[in-house]
């Protein structure tokens, strides 16, 4: 086909040197507003780079698989044991003092990756609009803002909250956050940005998808996007400007995350750590996360997905788990290392992932597809870990921190988050002296009690509390 009238003759070349003249197929059906909306997601998408992670060419068939990887993968060098910090509280405490210094300093950030829909929970909103809260139902979002709210109080210093969305869930995630009034953090410490998109290809073809006539098919960039994501909309420009070099990262569906936990923070300064990681004992060699592990001395995660069964159910000379540590996704990154990454754009790579995408044909008519047809294209933050220099492993109890809200029901649930909440505000009373009803429901805003240390500051043994118990600001 030749050049539309109306369209970019530079563009029009760069479509036909790549093979995706098709995409124009329906220009001059198009109005003026949809003709601008198809030009500014075509202007936006990198041809060269599309044609070079689709091509199935020699560069794949030469790479080492993730499972051929995991042959080789030892438990992780640098690791701080959930037990080891157990039984030496001063080492922890130094630690806890010194990741309150650098927060005393204004040096930590926070990112907090919200880009899903609520969906699987059959809830039509951004996941962190979900009510968990086991008295109030209070959101996702009010819990975490909250948290780091009260974390800036004790520190005498401002913690800027980089929330990054995407685009089906940007514009009500922050419509969302003005309604509510950011939920009392000022305005000049919160910042949104986006996520990027990929467009999708045909597994046969390679030629990307019209979603419809005026709309490329395209999906989230993975949460390894958020590096370009924060080049792109001057999010480093702005951690520089405020003296951040330290990042805390964290995912919004877990609610029981310790936001810029302090002895975390001081353990990362100590290690002199580019990246460190929490994990969790794995329940069972099944079960479904990612392990940190060493591959070649460099620490990494594998995601469950790509370890082989036998590798997965490996013990040590004592029948543990030899791949015990599953990620997670919480993480420290060191500002000036995510900067690297993100100006060396070949350093993290992309993953491709067969998907049923709904497109239309070369008829126009709608497709939606019952098996496989395209392949999306995703980073992921994790890919990071091998080109740091140190990697600190630091095991938490799953128990406390690690409750996320991912199914409907069962395992990672709102029931069982919503049971975690309850578990942990309850605990803290009872070790005030406080007496609770066995069936007691308790809910304690962080800028009440950020911990159960600062409740013991508040609570007398001899106070009297009934059911449901709310305590707030």
């Amino acid at each position: 086909m030749s050049a539309p009238e109306s369209f970019p003759a530079d563009l029009y070349q760069t479509l036909a040197d790549f093979q995706q003249t098709h995409l124009l197929k329906w220009w001059n059906d198009l109005n003026d507003t949809e003709q601008s909306q198809l030009l500014t997601q075509l202007q936006a998408i990198n041809f060269a780079q599309i044609q070079r992670l689709y091509a199935p060419g020699e560069t794949a068939q030469k790479s080492e698989s993730p499972a051929q990887k995991a042959e080789r993968a030892t438990r992780p060098a640098t690791v701080v044991r959930l037990e080891e910090r157990n039984t030496s509280p001063a080492k922890s405490e130094k630690a806890t003092e010194q990741g309150r210094k650098l927060l005393e300093a204004g040096r930590v950030g926070a990112i907090l990756v919200a880009g899903g829909q609520g969906s699987r929970l059959g809830f039509s909103h951004p996941k962190g609009m979900y009510p968990i809260g086991p008295v109030k139902q209070t959101s996702l979002f009010q819990i975490l803002v909250e948290q780091l709210r009260a974390r800036a109080r004790q520190a005498g210093k401002p913690i800027s909250y980089f929330i990054m969305t995407s685009d089906a869930t940007h514009d009500e995630t922050v419509d969302y956050f003005q309604q509510h009034q950011n939920f009392g953090m000022s305005s000049d410490d919160l910042h949104f940005f986006k996520q990027g998109t990929m467009p999708a290809v045909d597994a046969e073809s390679g030629q990307i998808l019209l979603e419809e006539k005026k709309r490329i098919a395209v999906s989230p960039d993975g949460h390894g996007g958020m590096l370009a994501a924060l080049k792109n909309n001057g999010m480093f420009d702005v951690m520089r400007e405020k003296g951040i070099d330290t990042l805390y990262y964290h995912q919004v569906d877990n609610p029981t995350a310790i936001v810029c936990d302090p002895e975390f923070l001081g353990y990362h300064q100590n290690a002199q750590a580019d990246v460190s990681v929490k994990v969790v004992s794995k329940r069972s060699p099944d079960e479904k996360m990612g392990i940190v592990c060493d591959v070649d001395q460099k620490t990494q995660i594998i995601e469950y997905s790509d370890l082989p069964d036998d590798i997965a159910a490996q013990t040590d000379d004592d029948g543990n788990l030899l791949h015990w540590a599953g990620s997670t996704a919480i993480h420290i990154f060191n500002r000036d290392f995510l900067e690297q990454i993100a100006n060396d754009d070949a350093r993290l790579p992309f993953h491709q992932a067969n998907k049923k995408v709904p497109h239309i044909d070369e008829s126009g008519r709608q497709v939606t597809p019952e098996v496989p047809n395209a392949i999306k294209f995703e980073r992921f933050i994790f890919d990071v870990l091998p080109e740091a220099e140190t990697v600190l492993v630091y095991e938490i109890d799953r128990s406390r921190e690690f409750n996320p809200v991912k199914n409907a029901e069962g395992q990672d649930s709102p029931q069982t988050a919503h049971e975690a909440l309850n578990r942990i505000f309850s605990g803290w009373l009872q070790s005030c002296g406080v007496t609770l009803p066995a069936d007691a429901t308790v809910e304690i805003s962080p800028l009440f009690a950020v911990d159960e240390t600062e409740l013991k500051q508040k609570i007398s043994a001899d106070a009297q509390f009934t059911s449901p118990l709310y305590l707030g600001e």
